[in-house]
């Protein structure tokens, strides 16, 4: 089983956020428990932004058990069709926004996403199987 991880996961734990570090721990903990977990380049450069130096970041991301998983071609193509529905139905953002890198990073490349940012991966990766920790 792999689990991908969405930045708002690693965040919470990183930031110890008050009210979603604990069950964004145990999610993790239970991922952990089942497979791998892992989080493409996305996730690792917004997480890393939060730190004084890349090599704190990578020693952290690592040290919860997260692996990097590069995003391969078919992540970026379903991305990119993704982005461009959103653009057919109004959405304003002019370049591709992150959320649907991540998101199609975890249909192709992972059996579940680890996130807590559940309405969008399910408005636009309807086929995607979400694991919300703060549920």
């Amino acid at each position: 089983m792999i689990t991908a991880v969405d930045t708002s996961v690693l965040l919470d734990l990183f930031l110890r956020d008050p009210t979603y570090v604990a069950p964004s721990k145990n999610a993790l903990r239970s991922s952990l428990s089942e497979g791998r977990v892992v989080a493409c380049e996305v996730v690792w450069a917004e997480v890393s932004a939060f730190f004084p130096t890349v090599g704190d970041a990578q020693r952290a991301i690592q040290g919860l058990g997260v692996e990097f998983s590069p995003m391969q071609l078919e992540a970026a193509l379903l991305a990119s069709a993704v982005w461009k529905a959103y653009r057919t139905r109004g959405g304003q953002r002019r370049r591709i926004v992150a959320d649907f890198l991540i998101g199609a990073h975890a249909l192709t490349q992972a059996d579940h996403l680890l996130t807590r940012d559940r309405g969008f991966y399910r408005y636009y990766f309807s086929d995607l199987s979400i694991v919300d920790p703060s549920v």
